[in-house]
């Protein structure tokens, strides 16, 4: 029988403000990248679509609740390492928006230009450096 390759299938969420700032939050501490900041979201479970997943993801982080359908499919990245990765970034633009952080974690609002002289995790990089492209 041929080796079918697996990965992690990992969700996040660049949701745009009104104001055109994007929320990031930042990774708690005992975890790995702590410190750094990213795109909300998180693991796809099995038997789970990845839109249902970020909307799952979202609320138990943020206790942001979000339509499946306000959201689109926008870019994704990939990691090779030890347990390889693709991370499936998906936008949506919400007003008035107040997120909580669940888990303690900090969170914050950010323009781009902002958001790319943080302390990013490497795959989180990779994808706003994505949508500024596609911005400009």
């Amino acid at each position: 029988m041929e080796d079918i390759p697996t990965f992690l299938t990992v969700v996040a969420l660049a949701l745009f403000d009104s104001e055109g700032r994007i929320l990031l939050q930042q990774r708690p501490a005992g975890k790995h990248h702590a410190g750094l900041w990213e795109f909300p979201g998180g693991k796809v479970e099995a038997g789970e679509f990845p839109r249902d997943a970020l909307v799952r993801e979202i609320e138990e982080e943020l206790a942001i609740a979000l339509d499946p359908q306000t959201l689109s499919p926008c870019h994704f990245a990939e990691d090779y390492g030890h347990t390889p990765i693709v991370l499936l970034l998906y936008t949506s633009r919400q007003a008035g928006v107040r997120p909580r952080g669940m888990d303690g974690q900090a969170w914050r609002w950010s323009l781009p230009a902002e958001a790319a002289a943080l302390p990013l995790a490497p795959m989180d990089r990779a994808l706003l450096n994505l949508l500024s492209d596609k911005a400009a």
